[in-house]
């Protein structure tokens, strides 16, 4: 099964709770993103990109609010 952009960000950070640290909020936070919310808050996208980088970008996170151009996804 494929990892969702969120589940890389974990993985890439060390976990939730590393995670939720580099975000400024509770690693519980974070659980609800991954497991209820099903996606990350806006105000958070930012945050979860440069944490990881640049390796998950804030268009992966939430695709609905930042369209990849199509002559980006080219």
């Amino acid at each position: 099964m494929m990892q969702t952009p969120l589940e890389r960000a974990i993985e890439l950070v060390g976990g939730q709770s590393a995670l939720a640290t580099l975000c400024g909020v509770k690693q519980g936070h974070v659980w609800h993103w991954l497991r209820r919310a099903k996606r990350v808050p806006a105000e958070r996208i930012f945050a979860i990109e440069k944490a990881t980088n640049g390796a998950v970008t804030h268009q992966e996170l939430r695709p609905d609010l930042f369209p990849v151009a199509a002559e980006d996804a080219a």
